[in-house]
This record gives C-alpha cells, sequence and structure tokens, in this order.
C-alpha cells in the first residue's frame, strides 16, 4: 500500500438525511414510543465518501440538495469532515427513517423516493459531474436514482467518465440498473456491484458463489462492465473481469445492522484501487470494510480498527 491515492469523486443523485431510533417493541395499532432519534447523512455515494474518510482515504463528494434537509446534510457532511461539492436541486432532500426493534433485534427501513427532478436538472448534474472528471482516476455513483431522472443516466455517465479517463464504480438499482444489464453501451462503466437481492432478480434464484461468479461473467462478457462484482452476503462478494475470477469470504461476525455495508464495501473496493492494489487486494479490503459495517448498529459504518483486525481472515480465492 503506498501513501498516496488518486484522485476519488462521488456523486449522490439522492442524497438522504438517515434517522434512525430504537422502540421496545414494534407493533400495529396504538402509538410507538421510541428512543431519541439520531441523524446521519446518507445516500450511497455520500456513505462511500463517509466510509473512505475512516478508511483514511480522502474523496470529494458531489451531491444533489434541496430545501431545509439539504441545508442539514450540507452541515452535518462538513461537520464530519467530508470535502462536499454542493449541486442545488429544485425541491426537498429525502429523509429516511431505520427503526430497530429492541425486543427481537428486527429492523425495519423506510425509503423515501426523494423529490422529482423535472425539466433539465438531469443535464444539469451531468454537466456538473462531467466538470470533475478529468481531476479524478476514480469516480463512483451510488445509490438510488430520484424520480425524473432518466433511467439512461448511468449508462450516459459511463461514456462520460471513459472519455475523461476516468474508471467508474457504479452501484445503483431499479431502472437505471436495468438499463445498464439490458442495454450495454459502447463505453461501459469500470465496474457494476450488484447486492443480493438485485442478482437474485436476475437470476431468480439465491447465488452461492460459484453461481454469482457465472452470472459476474456472463454479464462482463456481454458488455455490461469491465469488471462485475457480486454480493453473496455472508458468502462475501465475487469478482469477475480482467482475468480474475475471485471469491472473498469473510470471517463470521455477529450482525447488529446491514445498514451501510454495502457502501462501506464500496468504499474500501474503491479506495484500494485509488491506491495503486490489485483486484484482488480491493476485493479483500471491500470485504472487510462490508463486514465491518455490519457489526455496527443502526447506520454507522465501518469501523477503521474492525476493517483492520478482519482483513487478514477474508481470504482471497480463484473459482
Amino acid at each position: 500500500m503506498t501513501d498516496t491515492q488518486a484522485a476519488i469523486l462521488t456523486v449522490t443523485l439522492n442524497p438522504a438525511l438517515d434517522i434512525s431510533v430504537d422502540a421496545p417493541n414494534v407493533a400495529p395499532g396504538g402509538k410507538i414510543r421510541v428512543g431519541q432519534p439520531v441523524a446521519e447523512p446518507g445516500g450511497g455515494g455520500i456513505n462511500v465518501s463517509r466510509a473512505i474518510r475512516l478508511l483514511g482515504g480522502q474523496s470529494q463528494a458531489l451531491a444533489a440538495l434541496g430545501g431545509l434537509t439539504g441545508a442539514k446534510l450540507k452541515r452535518l457532511l462538513r461537520a464530519e469532515g467530508v470535502a462536499l461539492l454542493v449541486h442545488r436541486i429544485e425541491g426537498e432532500s429525502r429523509q429516511n427513517l431505520t427503526v430497530t426493534d429492541t425486543g427481537d433485534g428486527a429492523q425495519y427501513r423506510f425509503t423515501m423516493p426523494g423529490p422529482e427532478w423535472r425539466g433539465d436538472q438531469g443535464d444539469a448534474m451531468q454537466q456538473a459531474i462531467a466538470a470533475q472528471l478529468a481531476s479524478r482516476g476514480l469516480a463512483v455513483l451510488s445509490g438510488s436514482q430520484p424520480p425524473g431522472v432518466p433511467a439512461a443516466f448511468a449508462a450516459d455517465l459511463a461514456r462520460r467518465a471513459a472519455d475523461a479517463g476516468t474508471r467508474l464504480i457504479v452501484d445503483t438499482s431499479g431502472p437505471a440498473l436495468a438499463q445498464l444489464l439490458d442495454t450495454p453501451g459502447a463505453k461501459p462503466p469500470f465496474m457494476l456491484r450488484l447486492d443480493e437481492a438485485e442478482a437474485r432478480a436476475v437470476q431468480d434464484a439465491p447465488l452461492a458463489p460459484p453461481a454469482a461468479a457465472a452470472l459476474a461473467a456472463d454479464l462482463v462478457a456481454r458488455g455490461v462492465a469491465a469488471v462485475v462484482i457480486v454480493a453473496c452476503g455472508a458468502d462475501g462478494s465475487v469478482l469477475v473481469g480482467q482475468g480474475a475470477r475471485l471469491h472473498c469470504a469473510p470471517p463470521r461476525v455477529e450482525v447488529l445492522s446491514k445498514v451501510g455495508a454495502g457502501d462501506s464495501f464500496t468504499a474500501g473496493f474503491t479506495l484500494a484501487l485509488a491506491r495503486g492494489q490489485s483486484l484482488s487486494e480491493a476485493l479483500q479490503l471491500g470485504t472487510a470494510a462490508a463486514a465491518a459495517a455490519v457489526m455496527t448498529g443502526s447506520t454507522e459504518l465501518c469501523r477503521p480498527q474492525d476493517v483492520q483486525a478482519l482483513l487478514p481472515d477474508c481470504r482471497v480465492s480463484a473459482l
């Protein structure tokens, strides 16, 4: 590992103020008395930048923010020391709610859609991103798209990134992911990550690592991305691309909350590449970061001491 790293830009189209509370019993009917709420900045790319900072790296977060919630997100991120570029949008940035039942440990996650983008707001965001790409070695587009953003947004950004010589990492969902999977572009993203649910939706079956690797290999062969990573839950993740076909399994850990595990994985993976490490080393660091994230409660991301403790036991093997 070197002391230097390539510049990283993270992009969040649909940031959120993540509010988490505990309740002694979540049941329909009467009022549910909850504990003191905790508010944290959230949204895919924002969480990737936050986790990169926790892991000792640097990045710049470009986020579309609007309204009073957007202003609070800005304050929270700057208080954390995240380098932030604000792209102002119409409407109010969303809030999400996570409720943990302290009686049985069940977690309920309520995810809002976000403000609807109208007119040329999508084009304006593409221009804002393009202005930053040339000076970055890596860019990360992570998280959901708000209503009104064209499904082809990620594919269009992949073309811009390729033209700028920037490796684009994509971790998205919904229509944007479907567009990437169904209509591969001439200039695809460098890496595409699928979580467990997304992979099952493609295969219509649970995926053990060998099956996940077969899915990833098919997507690479079809030109969806140069590298495809498929998450396999407690079995870790598989990576296929650029001559590699790898599986990294984490050690067994106590799971307190799965929130933030995917973003922590993407942060570790991206940071390792930015530091000049191999795909195998990036997969290992991403896996350790994801495992560390599930050890934390509510929406807390990975803790660096946990990542370092878990890293030696995250074993990469060829498939």
